[in-house]
Formats: structure tokens, C-alpha cells, sequence
């Protein structure tokens, strides 16, 4: 056989190969691949938007502070002659309000479920159930954040009372962001506030936690705009 003939063969052999793996690899591409990731993995950084990274320390930090803060009172009190130590305290946990620049979708009712489980969890306090919270606002016509106006607390609590899940600590908890703009770069600054208030003498406390967060078109952004040295 002619050499030009065999290696013109070979060739056009090899580059139908290569097509074909190519449009293989095309096909591919639309498949969706999943894993599950173990407890010590980090979290995936969100690229465009806040994510589990983001909200996940916030309910951390802000749950943490807040109820130690109301601890240490609880404590002084307690600590005063002629007052009878409290029993557990119940807080009635309203809801997530979202007045940040984005869209949290889905990590709306995480975020209230993992507050409400972090307050179980600190052994201190006792929560009412969500069911019984929604119950009580579908009653009462009121929106979560009008609770705070007094009137609306009196009449919010009577009908938890009817229910038989009185409560003495009010929850609210809401979302914000800044954000600081530099050419095509930017860094958002998420911040989760806990407001709580005394249903029985108005005491009110708050606390927050805050985390910085930059985007970037290219990995040089974040080398740019956040020096390493």
C-alpha cells in the first residue's frame, strides 16, 4: 500500500476519533453531578450571592451574644435578696425579615429553623413551636413586625395564652447588606440583627454579627482589592 495512502487513512481515523470524543465530552456537559460533603469540609463560597459560608456564622455569633447578653442579666437578677431564682424563659421567635440587596430564597426558612434550634440547644430557654407562632398571627391578622407596638404584644400574647403556650421574651430577627462598589469588583457587608423584647417589663436587647464578603470577575480581584501582605 502507498505510504501517503495508509498514514492519509490513519489520519482521518484519528481525527474521527477526536470528533467523536469531543461531542462525548459536548454531551456530557449537561449532566448533574452531586456529592455529600463531610462535617470538617468548608462550606461552598457563593459566587454571586451570600450563601451556607455567609449565613451560617451570622446565626452563629448573633444566637451566641444575644442570649449570653440576656444571660448575664437573667443571672443579676437571680442574684438580688428576696428574688426567687427564674425558671427556663420562653421566647416566641416571629420570623426573618430580608432588606438586604439580594434574593435569599430557600435560606429563609433555614435561616428561622437553625435560630430556633440554637435556642433549644442553649438549654436556658424553651421556644414555642412554629406551628403554634403561625397559628397565633393567622388569628390575630397581625404581621410579625408589628408585634413590637404594644397594643399588638398584648393582644398577640393573650391569644398565645388561650393556645397554652405563653411566652416572656419576644423574637425578631432581620437581615441587611451594604455594598461598596470599586470598578467591576464589589464587597458586601451582610449583617444579621436579633432584636428581643421583655414581654412583661419591655426590657429590650439586641445584638448582631456581621460578615464581609467580596466578588470578583477574576481570582486577581480578590489579590487587587484585598492585599495579602
Amino acid at each position: 500500500m502507498n505510504r501517503k495512502v495508509f498514514f492519509g487513512k490513519v489520519f482521518f481515523r484519528c481525527c474521527g476519533l477526536a470528533i467523536c470524543l469531543s461531542l462525548a465530552a459536548a454531551g456530557c456537559r449537561g449532566h448533574q453531578y452531586g456529592h455529600v460533603l463531610k462535617d470538617n469540609q468548608e462550606d461552598m463560597v457563593g459566587s454571586h450571592t451570600a450563601g451556607a459560608e455567609t449565613f451560617n456564622p451570622l446565626i452563629q455569633e448573633a444566637v451566641a451574644r444575644l442570649l449570653s447578653n440576656q444571660g448575664q442579666t437573667m443571672q443579676q437578677v437571680s442574684m438580688s435578696p428576696n428574688v426567687a431564682p427564674p425558671g427556663p424563659q420562653r421566647i416566641c421567635f416571629v420570623g426573618v425579615e430580608n432588606k438586604s440587596a439580594e434574593e435569599i430564597g430557600d435560606f429563609k426558612e433555614q435561616i428561622y429553623q437553625e435560630i430556633d434550634t440554637q435556642i433549644l440547644q442553649c438549654g436556658s430557654y424553651q421556644a414555642v413551636s412554629r406551628r403554634f407562632v403561625d397559628a397565633g398571627l393567622r388569628e390575630t391578622r397581625l404581621r410579625p413586625d408589628s408585634l413590637f407596638v404594644p397594643e399588638n404584644m398584648r393582644t398577640f400574647s393573650g391569644v398565645m395564652e388561650q393556645m397554652g403556650q405563653p411566652f416572656d421574651f419576644l423574637l425578631y430577627a432581620t437581615i441587611t447588606s451594604g455594598t461598596t462598589q470599586n470598578n467591576d469588583s464589589y464587597q458586601r457587608d451582610y449583617l444579621l440583627t436579633l432584636e428581643m423584647v421583655n414581654i412583661h417589663n419591655g426590657q429590650y436587647s439586641k445584638d448582631s454579627a456581621k460578615v464581609r464578603k467580596g466578588y470578583h470577575h477574576s481570582k486577581l480581584g480578590a489579590i487587587k482589592n484585598y492585599s495579602p501582605f
